[in-house]
């Protein structure tokens, strides 16, 4: 077929675009996630598995805001991780990320966030950890699922959005592979598992007596990982024992204590103390410290570079 001039440059610079695109996503540490048994397979304990890194609310760092696509990007261009987001509810019922109720904090906007549509939340822009205004605006929860198929797993907590409308957004875009939500109690982990036998929960165990209402309300343990708390401390052991027991990968936070400390030294130290002491997951508002932090003693996190 012959071609113009014309067709020519614009075939070239498909081209040229098509590379790029294909550059940048070579950059990316994926997880490899197709269907829900994958997820499952993926967060299994087993002894021999490595340390896995959770960026709370997508990895808190400057030039990249809290709950944006940009922070998670950004995270992945270095390590694999999943990701702790905050979806919460606009004026006119459309589900974002945010994780204050209020704009004041992490955009230029000012007031409750509530009290905004979707049309003008899209106006805003984010402000980086710093305070720093960012040219990134505000996610919604759908454009961040389609973002993430095929890259990572988001964790989704629960702020102000009705049960119903997170499991409805999950069953829509059939997304139980690489969404999944967190659960404060065994109720709540049931009235998911009732509507969607394939959703995978971050579910908080922090008690002997909190596990034994998991098993009570009949949700598997191959559907969960178990979030500990936010302290590393020999006590955790009693739980981590029962749950590895049961093929439990347990989580701990480091957001609000030990993300905290004010040396990078003493925060990779705090991060190596937790897994050594039997944690398998690792939440953190600074996921490329603790990449860096265990990749020299420790095997790197059983994620593939893509």
């Amino acid at each position: 077929m012959h071609c113009s001039a014309g067709q020519h440059l614009l075939l070239l610079l498909l081209g040229l675009l098509f590379s790029f695109e294909t550059s940048a996503q070579e950059t990316l540490h994926t997880i490899k996630v197709k269907k829900p048994k994958d997820v499952r397979a993926f967060f299994k304990y087993s002894q021999d598995k490595s340390p896995i890194i959770s960026g709370h609310r997508g990895g808190i760092v400057t030039g990249f805001p809290e709950n944006s696509i940009a922070a998670m990007e950004h995270t992945l261009r270095h390590t694999a991780a999943f990701f702790e987001l905050d979806p919460r509810l606009t004026k006119d019922s459309v589900i974002v990320l945010m994780h204050d109720a209020t704009l004041d904090r992490t955009t230029n906007g000012s007031g409750k966030l509530s009290e905004y549509t979707l049309a003008e939340i899209k106006k805003l822009k984010l402000k980086d950890v710093d305070g720093n205004l960012t040219e990134y605006q505000i996610p919604t929860l759908e454009e961040t699922i389609l973002w993430s198929r095929g890259k990572t797993i988001i964790n989704l907590d629960k702020k102000d959005v009705p049960l119903e409308m997170t499991a409805a957004i999950i069953r829509k875009h059939k997304a139980e592979a690489h969404v999944m939500v967190t659960v404060h109690n065994a109720a709540q982990a049931k009235f998911y598992y009732d509507k969607n036998k394939e959703i995978m929960f971050s579910a908080f165990v922090k008690t002997k007596e909190a596990l034994h209402e998991y098993e009570a309300a009949g949700i598997p343990w191959s559907h969960m990982i178990a979030y500990i708390g936010s302290e590393n401390k020999p006590e955790n052991k009693e739980l981590f024992d029962l749950l590895h027991e049961r093929g439990v990968m347990c989580m701990i936070s480091a957001a609000p204590k030990y993300d905290k400390l004010p040396t990078l030294q003493e925060r990779a130290k705090a991060y190596q103390s937790i897994f050594e002491n039997g944690a398998d997951i690792l939440e953190s508002d600074l996921p490329i410290e603790v990449a860096e932090a265990i990749q020299a003693n420790m095997p790197a996190p059983s994620l593939r570079k893509r």
